[in-house]
């Protein structure tokens, strides 16, 4: 399995827009730099988060038994208008270091979309892109499958960020 996608029925309503998300970082410099020699001038963040540096809600607790797997991180992201992160590869370099993984080729990760796609909603997997989902719908992959996200609509975009470890 490189990437495959699959849906659950959505259990959260509307609770994850309650969240007090923070700007995040994008923490691969070498993409940030790359990007930049491409003309692409970002913010370094790619948009805001709500991850393990906060207590999740007790509502998120089903998450953490979704896939099957060890060490399992979540996060809630909301991308905003104009917010994006162009293709890359995940460092994992967070999730790694709190978990003493040496060898990434373990670690998976998933995408759960909290709420319907809405026109300028972005997501592309292995250069294979993904739109019209529904809430509920999640896309999962192999730590070294290239993705990229966008927000271009007027919208704001919640995905929910799963990280595992195979078992």
């Amino acid at each position: 399995m490189k990437w495959y996608t699959g849906r659950i029925d959505p259990f959260w309503g509307t609770k994850h827009r309650d969240l007090e998300y923070r700007r995040g970082r994008y923490n691969n410099l070498k993409d940030l730099e790359t990007w930049e020699q491409l003309g692409l001038k970002l913010n370094a963040a790619g948009g805001d988060v709500y991850d393990m540096k906060n207590i999740m809600p007790e509502w998120a607790n089903p998450f953490f038994t979704l896939f099957k797997g060890i060490n399992v991180g979540i996060s809630f992201f909301r991308m905003n208008t104009g917010d994006i992160l162009p293709t890359h590869q995940d460092t994992y370099e967070v999730y790694r270091k709190v978990n003493n993984i040496i060898d990434p080729s373990t670690i998976n990760r998933a995408i759960i979309f909290l709420e319907d796609w809405r026109p300028g909603h972005i997501f592309e997997i292995a250069g294979s892109p993904i739109t019209s989902w529904k809430a509920g719908d999640y896309v999962v992959w192999n730590y070294d499958v290239a993705h990229m996200a966008a927000n271009l609509g007027i919208q704001p975009r919640y995905t929910m960020q799963i990280t595992f470890t195979n078992v």
